[in-house]
């Protein structure tokens, strides 16, 4: 199965101020990834090419790494995703700039029921979660995407009852 899942966020900022969220990634001042509410994003050295690591069971290695601009990893496992996913500073002029996160993969074998099962809900509940940490980290008004029923159940189930330590917006309505 082809994926292709893009997640983008208008933000109200430099490229470069952009940038140096996506430089701080993985590190004692990640000021991007969701890590209060999600599985830590951890490598075994600084962010870099080569670089290995992950969040919770989803396993990369750094492929490519423009700092301040973008970073692209490439899976290695679960077993199944067969590609990337990265960040990426786009349309970018002095007053605002576009943050996006893309994923392109083949998903094979048990990848084919967990990903359109599970992951792929958890996935995009993660990254909406980054982009309005974004927000909130470069002083704009952050528009968090609440979780849907399915989200906060399967999220509840990959963390073994543990709350997570910010709720996440509630709604009514799914999206």
């Amino acid at each position: 199965m082809n994926v292709v899942n893009v997640h983008q966020r208008l933000l109200y900022a430099t490229p470069e101020r952009v940038g140096a969220l996506l430089d701080s990634l993985a590190s004692p001042a990640d000021a991007l990834w969701p890590g209060r509410t999600w599985p830590r994003m951890k490598f075994d050295r600084p962010l870099g090419v080569g670089a290995a690591g992950g969040h919770g069971p989803i396993r990369y290695v750094v492929q490519a790494y423009a700092p301040g601009q973008s970073v692209r990893f490439r899976f290695t496992a679960p077993r199944g995703f067969e590609g990337w996913h990265g960040f990426e500073v786009l349309d970018a002029t002095r007053a605002h700039c576009v943050l996006e996160h893309r994923i392109e993969m083949q998903a094979r074998g048990a990848a084919l029921l967990s990903w359109p099962l599970a992951i792929c809900h958890l996935h995009d509940a993660c990254v909406e979660d980054a982009l309005s940490q974004a927000q909130a980290a470069l002083g704009n008004t952050p528009k968090p995407v609440p979780w849907p029923l399915r989200v906060r159940l399967l999220h509840w189930l990959a963390s073994r009852g543990v709350r997570p330590r910010t709720p996440p917006a509630r709604s009514s309505h799914a999206r």
